[in-house]
């Protein structure tokens, strides 16, 4: 049996429902994306499909873990460590707060594009 999910990206088909539980699992399917069967006409999100909300997606393994948990603790680091230049009585060294404290967003937009990136996407 076919069945079609709806995304705000637009509609996708599956040949089948272990398609969407894995598309699920790999992130592909959202817990907000409406999914249907084919033949019927009531679109349900996946959330509340009980098969789907069982499925659990993969975690994060090995280097991709590791490096998210590397870029957090940097721009902890950054972050802590330009405050401190900031407020220090040298126009110099508040100069590299300054930048340090952009090197550190930079650091956060990364981070907060790929959290909320979908697999597949650019």
């Amino acid at each position: 049996m076919r069945y079609h999910v709806r995304t705000p990206d637009g509609e996708l088909d599956y040949l089948s429902f272990r398609e969407v539980e894995l598309a699920y699992m790999q992130g592909l399917v959202g817990p907000d994306d409406e999914v249907r069967e084919e033949g019927q006409t009531l679109w349900r999100k996946a959330s509340k499909i009980p098969e789907l909300a069982r499925a659990r997606p993969a975690p994060l393994q090995g280097n991709a873990a590791r490096l998210r948990l590397g870029a957090v603790v940097s721009a902890v680091v950054l972050g802590l460590f330009s405050l401190k230049l900031l407020f220090s009585e040298s126009w110099t060294r508040r100069g590299v707060g300054i930048a340090l404290a952009l090197v550190t967003s930079v650091i956060l937009t990364q981070l907060t594009r790929q959290a909320f990136k979908r697999p597949g996407t650019p």
